[in-house]
């Protein structure tokens, strides 16, 4: 099956919750070391809860959603059916469930970690996710790519047995060269999507280092880098669309937003009027 078979659908406007981070109280990003304990401090500050996010993003014309794995205020199996309720009522499509930390190759606690990010695929499934976004690595060492692969075809199994396609992202240590990547898909066989994010690689040659990864993209993290609240440096943001263009892209292109506007639907609205072109 080809890579464009198997991120099936169109292309498509999608949202992350990173892109609302504010607006839903800036919620701590916790990790393997806090368990499933969640951080409640944001509740207080924010504007807008997750559960009234599905209905103001339909409003707002998008009807695609990613959200961070610290934007649920709550892991209680009541409010995780409330959340998905509330998604079907908006007809707000969950493309994913970004699993932010945990660290597969780390030295000593890769297997903890390894666990943690496993029990957050249940957590997805719950939700009616249709994928979960993982981190491959953060630790490079001679045999970090061959303990990722071997971890992520674990995580591949096991998401699959819940209806999920697991992904990962050119994101951290481990993955931040083209050639890992492709060392790390080879082993993969398909089992694994690719996420590709624009924000994360850096210089003058990441628009090649970018392209030849770019066909492995099931989905897009398509970030702009703003200077100021209205501007943003659409020359790059031009460029990393058109590569996608020219891999022949298939997916959701998710508007990843934090920028110093604090109104955060305005900078999403900057993002959003670039994007359509390229649907």
């Amino acid at each position: 099956m080809g890579i464009s078979q198997i991120a099936g659908g169109q292309r498509r406007i999608s949202v992350s919750s990173w892109s609302l981070h504010r607006t839903l109280g800036s919620p701590k990003i916790y990790g393997v070391e806090q368990g499933f304990h969640v951080p409640h401090e944001a509740q207080q500050k924010a504007q807008m809860t997750l559960l009234e996010l599905p209905a103001r993003l339909a409003t707002f014309g998008i009807t695609t959603l990613e959200i961070c794995h610290f934007h649920l205020p709550s892991l209680d199996r009541g409010y995780l059916a409330e959340v998905r309720s509330a998604l079907q009522a908006a007809q707000i499509e969950l493309f994913s469930l970004l699993i932010d930390e945990g660290d597969l190759t780390h030295p000593q606690h890769a297997e903890q970690d390894q666990a943690w990010i496993q029990h957050w695929l249940e957590i997805a499934a719950d939700l009616g996710a249709r994928r979960a976004r993982v981190i491959a690595g953060k630790s490079v060492s001679e045999d970090a790519l061959s303990r990722s692969a071997q971890a992520l075809r674990s995580l591949a199994e096991r998401a699959e047995s819940l209806g999920l396609r697991l992904m990962t992202e050119n994101w951290f240590a481990l993955l931040s060269q083209p050639q890992a990547v492709h060392s790390l898909f080879d082993q993969l066989e398909q089992r694994v999507g690719l996420c590709l994010d624009f924000g994360n690689w850096k210089g003058p040659d990441k628009y090649a280092r970018l392209a030849s990864i770019a066909g492995y993209a099931e989905s897009c993290h398509a970030k702009a880098h703003f200077f100021v609240p209205d501007q943003f440096d659409q020359e790059d943001y031009v460029r990393c669309l058109a590569l996608t263009r020219d891999a022949h892209f298939v997916g959701p292109y998710t508007l990843i937003y934090d920028g110093p506007e604090a109104d955060e639907w305005r900078g999403l609205t900057r993002e959003r009027a670039i994007v359509q072109q390229y649907l």
